[in-house]
């Protein structure tokens, strides 16, 4: 099947269920934690667009994207543009 006409991102995007919390770290830093990615999403690329979008360092450790600060008001605009649905997004402060 052409790339073109493949909706498997869609529909993996569509099954994801998406835990966003916030967490300190050392010295009273905080982080933005982006649980249950799966590696069908290619992780690793949503990270970096996510640190571009939000304007801020951050990593993909153990299954999950670590971002550097309090992105909790923006995080889930940008996850909505990458195409994950609203109703699966779940936002713990």
């Amino acid at each position: 099947m052409p790339k073109e006409l493949c909706v498997c991102d869609t529909i993996a995007k569509e099954e994801e269920k998406i835990e966003v919390r916030k967490t300190r770290r050392r010295y009273g830093k905080e982080m933005t934690i982006v649980d249950n990615i799966s590696d069908d999403m290619n992780p690793k690329e949503l990270a970096k667009k996510l640190k571009r979008g939000l304007a801020c360092g951050g990593t993909y450790k153990k299954g999950r994207i670590e971002l550097q600060g309090d992105h909790m008001r923006r995080i889930k605009d940008l996850l909505i543009e990458e195409g994950f649905p609203e109703n699966k997004i779940k936002v713990k402060n």
